[in-house]
């Protein structure tokens, strides 16, 4: 297949895409760079730096598929530019599905949205039948985009992957997520710093997201939204795992963020999707590569701290 992947060199792009690689698709990656590239040299990869708003009818009217990763993540991303977040995470995937629409023949478009577009919630099973009530101005750029998206099935598949946080190693790493966060905090500082603990987050290890975008690919569900998170852990038990491998102590401090989320992944369990890694095996990666030396700490792996180094370099 001929693939294009926005957003191809953050995070999850930086697994993604060479998994792609190795199955024998053609990829175009569109990306800012904004963390730099970490893609490997490949004949059948072509990278393009430059912002989603570019994207252009060159880019899209050969491909038959589109994953759209790029945007605007999490809640303190967002509120650093408000306007720009809904610039990039609305705006311009809508600017992008009527390119798609006019110029390509593309079979399906994949949406990274977010597990946070459902907001508090109080059932056991966070189903995505549920009501969207979100709550942050990410939550609301992530649902409105999505709703755009769905907007678009008459004309090609568009599946709405709601991941869980994702966990584990890239080679464009974050540790602002709170299982990489808890495991460099006990490399580094020798102890773990947990705020309130009682929060449950779903998790899903990282090698586990790449895999859930190709599985869409080939097993070609219907149309809609599909939850992607496998564990729902309370923040203390995640610290508990941490401290376990690291021998270090928690400390526990109040938190103002009561907030708990859960998922319940059996729509796409159901499509003959299987996990095949636990947030144990992102700690225990993490956990060696940091002792070895193989992976080192970097202002490039706090999303906050470099959009705030280096926001003058990005234009979206």
């Amino acid at each position: 297949m001929k693939i294009l992947v926005t957003g191809g060199c953050g995070y999850v792009g930086s697994v993604l895409v060479p998994d792609l690689l190795l199955q024998g698709h053609q990829i175009e990656v569109v990306d800012t760079q904004w963390f730099g590239n970490y893609l490997p040299a490949n004949p059948n990869l072509k990278l393009t730096r430059k912002p989603v708003s570019l994207i252009d009818v060159d880019d899209v009217k050969d491909k038959d598929v589109i994953i759209h990763l790029a945007n605007i993540a999490n809640d303190p991303s967002v509120d650093l530019n408000p306007v720009l977040s809904w610039e990039v995470n609305a705006l311009h995937t809508n600017q992008l599905l009527e390119l798609c629409k006019r110029y390509s023949s593309i079979s399906c478009f994949i949406y990274a949205s977010s597990g946070s577009v459902y907001g508090v919630k109080s059932e056991e099973k966070v189903t995505e039948d549920l009501e969207l009530v979100p709550i942050s101005v990410y939550n609301k750029t992530k649902m409105v985009a999505e709703r755009i998206c769905s907007s678009y099935e008459e004309f090609f598949s568009v599946y709405n992957v709601r991941p869980a946080t994702v966990c584990g190693i890239s080679p464009r790493m974050r540790f602002d997520v709170v299982v990489n966060m808890f495991v460099l905090q006990a490399f580094k500082n020798k102890k773990i710093t947990v705020l309130g603990g009682d929060q449950i987050r779903p998790n899903i290890h990282i090698k586990d997201m790449s895999s859930v975008y190709s599985h869409l690919l080939t097993c070609s569900p219907i149309s809609g939204s599909y939850n992607a998170g496998f564990e729902n852990l309370l923040v203390s038990e995640i610290a508990k795992m941490v401290a376990n491998k690291f021998e270090v102590e928690i400390e526990v401090k109040p938190s103002n963020d009561p907030r708990s989320y859960r998922q319940d992944s059996t729509k796409l369990l159901a499509t003959g999707f299987t996990p095949r890694f636990k947030t144990i095996d992102a700690i225990n990666q993490i956990g060696d590569a940091l002792q070895s030396g193989d992976i080192e700490d970097n202002a490039r792996w706090h999303t906050v701290t470099w959009m705030k180094q280096t926001k003058s370099e990005l234009v979206c």
